[in-house]
C-alpha cells in the first residue's frame, strides 16, 4: 500500500534549492513537512505548505517526520546523520558521506543497529553520460578495456564570498566535491583498485581549498584517471575509454542540473534526454566489422534515488546506494590525500 513520507530538509543551500526539494517535491509518496533556514524564508515560496524551520532539533523532535535529509556543509554530515540516527529517522546524506572513514564506519553501525535506512545522495549514477559508459563496460562493446579516464572541468576563477564551500576549515575542497561522484562511478564500474596515486592542487589565486587534481586508480589490467579543475575555460572529452578492439569518446554534461536550476519540473517524457550533438562516438569492432557510429545517450534519471528510498523505507528494499559503498569512496580519497601528501602510490586493503 503507498503512504505519504514527511521529510525535514536539513538546509535550503544549492543541493537543497536545485536538488533535494524538487525531486521531493515531485515524488508522489513524498511530502517536505519541515525545511531548515536559520534566518531567511527563501523556500516558503516553493514549498508554502512546509514549516521554515530555525534548528536542525526541530526536525528531530517532529514525530511525523520519518525520513531526514543532510545537505548541510561537509563538517557537519557525520554530526546531523548521527543525531538523526539516534532519533530514529531515516537518512539521506548529501556527498560526501563524512570526511573521515571512522565516521562512517560509526554511522553504518548506528543504522545498522536501529534497522534504519542509511543512504548517500550520489546522484551522478543516473547521469545520462554515465548510464550510457555503464552499459558500454558492461557489454564489453571495446573488448578488453586498459584505459578509462573522466573529466569534471569547470572555470570557476573567481573565489565566491561568504560561503563555506571556499573555507578550508569547513572540509571543503574540489576532491571531497566532484570528486566523491567520479570516484564512486569508478567503484560502481570496476569496484576497489588495488592502488591510488593522486596529484592534488591549489590552482586558482587566494583560494583556501583544492581545485585541481588527478587521481589514478590502479586495477590488476586497468587504469582509471579522474580528473577535475576549476581552471578549464575550453572543456575537453567528459569521457575517453581504450580497449583491445576500439575507443569511446564523449563531450558534454548530463543536462539534469542545468534543467532543475531553470526551475524545470523533474519528469516526463523527455526527461534527462541529451541533445544529439553530445552523443558520444563509438569506434570499434562489433562482429567482426569495424564500425564508426554515433551513440545515443541514454536519458539521466535522478528521480529514480528517491523512488529507490521510497522502496528502501516501505518495502525493505535495498537503498539506492549502500552507505558501505560510499563508505569505500571515503577511503579512497582518504588514499588519495596520503598518496598526494607523501608523493607515493598508496596501496588499498
Amino acid at each position: 500500500m503507498n503512504r505519504t513520507i514527511f521529510v525535514g530538509m536539513a538546509s535550503f543551500g544549492m543541493s537543497g534549492r536545485v536538488f533535494h526539494g524538487p525531486l521531493l517535491k515531485h515524488r508522489a509518496n513524498f511530502a517536505i513537512k519541515r525545511i531548515v533556514e536559520r534566518s531567511k524564508d527563501t523556500a516558503r515560496a516553493d514549498y508554502p505548505n512546509a514549516i521554515i524551520s530555525r534548528s536542525f532539533e526541530d526536525l528531530l523532535g517532529d514525530d511525523e517526520i520519518e525520513l531526514i535529509v543532510v545537505n548541510t556543509p561537509n563538517q557537519t554530515h557525520f554530526e546531523f546523520a548521527k543525531n538523526a540516527l539516534q532519533a530514529g529517522k531515516h537518512v539521506v546524506v548529501e556527498k560526501p558521506f563524512t570526511q573521515t572513514v571512522a565516521h562512517g564506519e560509526e554511522l553504518i553501525a548506528i543504522a545498522r543497529e536501529k534497522g534504519l535506512m542509511l543512504t548517500v545522495f550520489q546522484n551522478r549514477r543516473w547521469d545520462g553520460d554515465f548510464l550510457t559508459v555503464q552499459e558500454i563496460v558492461k557489454k564489453k562493446m571495446l573488448g578488453r578495456l586498459v584505459d578509462f579516464e573522466s573529466h569534471f572541468d569547470r572555470y570557476r576563477y573567481g573565489i565566491q564570498p561568504d560561503t563555506w564551500k571556499e573555507r578550508e576549515d569547513a572540509g571543503a575542497g574540489l576532491v571531497y566535491n566532484l570528486g566523491s561522484h567520479m570516484i564512486d562511478q569508478a567503484l560502481v564500474l570496476f569496484g576497489i583498485p588495488e592502488a591510488v596515486t593522486a596529484h592534488i592542487r591549489i590552482v586558482r589565486t587566494r583560494s583556501e581549498v583544492d581545485d585541481w587534481y588527478d587521481i589514478k586508480l590502479h586495477y590488476h589490467d586497468l587504469t582509471v584517471c579522474t580528473k577535475s579543475s576549476y581552471l578549464v575555460k575550453e572543456l575537453g572529452p567528459r569521457y575517453i575509454l581504450h580497449g583491445t578492439l576500439g575507443s569511446f569518446v564523449k563531450h558534454g554534461l548530463d543536462p539534469q542540473e542545468d534543467a532543475l536550476n531553470q526551475g524545470q519540473a523533474p519528469g516526463g517524457s523527455d526527461w534527462g534526454k541529451e541533445s544529439q550533438e553530445w552523443w558520444g562516438l563509438l569506434n570499434t569492432e562489433i562482429n567482426g566489422t569495424q564500425r564508426r557510429v554515433i551513440v545515443e545517450t541514454k536519458p539521466g534519471n535522478y528521480s529514480a534515488f528517491y523512488d529507490d528510498v521510497y522502496d528502501c523505507i516501505v518495502h525493505h528494499t535495498h537503498p539506492p546506494v549502500k552507505a558501505e559503498e560510499a563508505l569505500n569512496v571515503i577511503r579512497i580519497i582518504e588514499a588519495a590525500k596520503r598518496s598526494n601528501e607523501e608523493r607515493r602510490t598508496v596501496p588499498i586493503g
